[in-house]
């Protein structure tokens, strides 16, 4: 059971380790806040330093459930499944975040992450462009 919990974990690890790799490359080449947000609000570039804080806060508390989908949590870049969000506006998005939503404990276990920060990642997981 021990050796079992390891492997998850290491493999955990690796994933994670191969997220941020991903991120750092793909932060570069991120366009800030493009026509067609369907949030409607005015996000800090994911180039600048507030957006590329905001992606190393989503890699520490948010990746190992929206890269997988564990516990149903929506995936990155599904955007069908990320439109039927969207559409609910960004105040209801706001309010799931902050009190948590089904098995997404709240604040997404990001205790230092601000509004701002979640603006951020809903676009990063909605493929808002």
């Amino acid at each position: 059971m021990k050796a079992l919990l390891l492997r998850m974990f290491i493999f955990r690890m690796l994933a994670l380790a191969s997220i941020l790799g991903l991120l750092s490359t793909s932060l570069s080449a991120a366009e800030p806040n493009l026509p067609g947000n369907d949030l409607g609000v005015t996000n800090p570039s994911m180039s600048d330093s507030a957006g590329s804080e905001a992606m190393a806060k989503w890699a520490r508390s948010c990746a190992l459930c929206h890269i997988t989908g564990e516990a149903n949590a929506p995936v990155v870049g599904d955007t069908e499944e990320w439109q039927q969000r969207l559409q609910k506006g960004e105040a209801a998005l706001l309010n799931n975040v902050v009190n948590g939503i089904n098995s997404m404990p709240p604040l997404g276990y990001c205790m230092s992450c601000e509004a701002a920060d979640f603006r951020v990642m809903i676009d990063f997981m909605a493929g808002v462009k």
